[in-house]
């Protein structure tokens, strides 16, 4: 099995079997993104666990990448410093942004990882960073530390924000 093909199940396991699947009772932040260039949707919720961590939920719509790449980031996120998921959203961006080129590091993307190939395709990169930015979002509404930094950047012009 090539390594193209072991990332291609990764995705696809991740959308068959999402995880985190489902929005968070009493979130303190939500964000509804839309790419109205293909139709996916996501919701992102995200709260403080009481010790500091995130708890990340979704729910959305849409291809196999952009739900695939909403379970990967709430399965990775989700118990992690909202630091630390600052740092590994930003790792997934430059992936994004690495036109296939880049050497992802397992240790910071683990799953995550699996959508370099992703990189190759303009139009499929917004999908993959639908949630990410939906993640960068509803940390700022929350007043997360870590997603206050910036205002929140889609990964391309046609973002459109609920």
């Amino acid at each position: 099995m090539n390594v193209e093909s072991l990332y291609q199940d990764i995705i696809l396991d991740h959308y068959k079997h999402p995880r985190g699947r489902q929005l968070i009772e009493a979130a303190a932040g939500e964000s509804h993104q839309v790419n109205p260039t293909c139709g996916d949707e996501v919701t992102v919720h995200v709260a403080p666990d009481g010790g500091g961590h995130l708890r990340v939920g979704y729910e959305g719509q849409g291809c196999s990448i952009s739900q695939a790449s909403a379970s990967v980031m709430s399965e990775m996120l989700t118990g992690t410093s909202p630091a630390h998921a600052d740092e590994v959203r930003a790792g997934f961006v430059d992936l994004m942004h690495s036109k296939g080129a880049a050497e992802p590091d397992e240790d910071l993307l683990g799953d995550g990882i699996a959508f370099v190939g992703v990189a190759k395709y303009p139009a499929r990169i917004k999908c993959a960073l639908l949630p990410w930015m939906a993640l960068q979002d509803a940390q700022a509404k929350a007043g997360i530390a870590g997603g206050q930094d910036a205002a929140p950047q889609g990964p391309d012009e046609g973002m459109a924000r609920s």
